[in-house]
């Protein structure tokens, strides 16, 4: 196990730089302020094989004492294209003090464009020359390369220069980060002097606004130095964007509780975008959907039975776009998923949670799918166990878990009889009911196999109308009875959406808008909704 130590580890190389060395089995230290403390360096130091040298500084005074310090080892130092006079003296003190060395010299960084980030959200980035091209570089494949210098042998004097796969315009880069997030971004042209003008009054010194402008002045080469040395090829300028679409977005609007109660305390908030960890994607969020059981999370009347903590990001269904990917997804994948704090702009899922969204459909109109889906499944298949030839009774067809439910038992060969009001009764029909009975006025007929339970409330005389009972609201008192609730499975829901394709089963939705959640609580608090309901996040 190498021991090694990394200066500079907070830093946009150093923080991926170190998670890397970790995930190679080295033994990593790390240095911020202590770089220049000789007593803390010193002791930083000790067993250590090889070093990651960030300079934080824009001269090399005081280098001497450092390069000295860190003697005759291993040395890998993050330098730059450009070489300014204090980067040629630190190379120059490595090379004549280290044991081994290599030099790092990155091109643009992909990050520079963080800078842009308030202009991004504004829709337009002025900034000068907008034609000036680049490669931008990943700071994860600068840190690849890192981790193979300080670990491997074979890097000794080598100075590796280190750019993206691909020259960009300045205009082109802010165009795929404004595809990344989801909103046009232009570009407009500032003249050189104005920029100048407005850096220097805005406290950069001099010489690195005149750097600064000096670098746009030509092209920027590409080199496959990050694939010759890593096996693998560098990041894309757009893979990067994806990754960042947070820091470039900043808020979103978001439906939340900061107290349980009437439909009244649902708001519309503005929050920072979510960041996705390792494992998770960000999803711009097309639609999530109405599930009752929201109603009684609002209410609080599901306090001790789920995890909440106040404020609370509704939605539970999310249909979407990846724009930060991991996993077999990529941005851009079209996916859907049953997860938490869906009724937002952005949601953050893990990768293995999602799968991809039924091509036969709108996206939105996929939100109606992971919930209500995956309960009709399980109620059909799990537990019901139904087959051809059976005969079921669905109590509350017309619902959105009913319509997926009358679908599945007919797609089994099953003989469905569907209770349903008047107005739900076409369209419980239209998918596949074989007998629809209107529950306001008549009985329920018996001589079932099997009875599921959808609505709140329990029939009377239940054994009188089946042999065995699925509920997914109240208990059923029967010893052939059971009553679930959904759990979330990629697989069903990658099966469902498979016959969804297919054209087995259908979607049927109807829409609303995110700004009227809270009066779609007050409408199915009234009785008022109607089959599956999602409510439209994007405008």
């Amino acid at each position: 196990m190498t021991r090694t130590l990394v200066s500079g580890a907070t830093g946009t190389v150093g923080r991926p730089l170190v998670t890397a060395l970790q995930d190679a089995g080295a033994d990593v230290r790390t240095v911020t302020r202590e770089l220049t403390d000789p007593v803390a360096l010193e002791a930083a130091l000790d067993g250590v094989e090889a070093v990651f040298l960030l300079w934080p500084f824009a001269s090399a005074d005081g280098a001497r004492e450092v390069v000295e310090l860190i003697g005759a080892r291993r040395v890998v130092y993050l330098s730059s294209a450009a070489v300014r006079p204090h980067e040629a003296e630190i190379e120059r003190l490595i090379a004549a003090t280290a044991r081994e060395w290599t030099v790092l010299r990155p091109h643009a960084f992909a990050a520079n464009t963080l800078r842009w980030a308030e202009q991004v959200r504004a829709g337009v980035v002025r900034q000068p020359r907008g034609e000036a091209v680049f490669s931008p570089i990943h700071e994860r494949d600068i840190a690849a390369v890192a981790v193979r210098a300080l670990l491997d042998d074979g890097h000794h004097e080598a100075v590796h220069t280190l750019t993206g796969p691909r020259p960009l315009t300045q205009r082109e880069q802010a165009q795929v980060i404004g595809l990344a997030i989801g909103r046009p971004v232009r570009w407009e042209d500032e003249p050189e002097e104005e920029t100048r003008r407005r850096l220097l009054g805005q406290g950069w010194p001099a010489p690195a606004v005149d750097g600064m402008l000096r670098d746009l002045a030509g092209p920027g080469p590409s080199s496959t130095t990050v694939e010759q040395v890593t096996g693998v090829p560098a990041s894309t300028f757009e893979r990067w964007a994806g990754e960042h679409a947070a820091d470039f977005l900043g808020t979103m609007r978001a439906a939340r509780i900061h107290e349980y109660g009437d439909p009244s305390v649902i708001s519309l908030d503005e929050v920072p975008v979510p960041r996705p960890g390792p494992g998770e994607v960000l999803i711009r969020v097309a639609a999530t959907s109405f599930n009752p059981s929201e109603a009684g999370l609002r209410t609080g009347l599901l306090r001790g039975v789920l995890d909440i903590t106040l404020p609370h990001t509704l939605g539970v269904d999310v249909a979407g776009t990846v724009v930060s990917g991991a996993g077999d997804l990529v941005p851009g994948d079209r996916v859907i998923g049953l997860i938490d704090g869906a009724a937002a702009e952005y949601v953050v899922a893990k990768a293995s949670l999602l799968v991809r969204a039924p091509e036969r459909i709108p996206l939105a109109d996929a939100a109606a799918v992971p919930v209500a889906g995956l309960t009709a499944w399980q109620a059909i298949f799990d537990h019901a166990r139904i087959g051809p030839g059976s005969r079921v009774l669905i109590n509350g067809a017309g619902g959105g878990v009913g319509l997926f439910a009358v679908q599945l038992a007919k797609h089994t060969g099953a003989y469905v009889v569907a209770t349903a009001s008047p107005r739900s009764a076409a369209a419980v029909r239209a998918l596949g009911a074989d007998e629809v009975v209107d529950y306001t006025a008549d009985p329920l007929p018996g001589g079932n196999d099997v009875l599921i339970n959808l609505v709140p409330g329990v029939p009377a005389s239940v054994s009188e109308l089946a042999g065995a009972f699925v509920s997914i609201t109240e208990p059923i008192e029967h010893p052939r009875a059971v009553r679930f609730v959904a759990r979330n499975d990629p697989g069903q829901l990658a099966e469902l959406v498979a016959l969804i394709d297919k054209g087995a089963v259908v979607v049927e939705t109807s829409v609303r808008p995110l700004e009227s959640l809270a009066d779609l609580h007050r409408a199915a608090e009234r009785g008022g909704l109607r089959g599956k309901v999602i409510v439209s996040v994007q405008a």
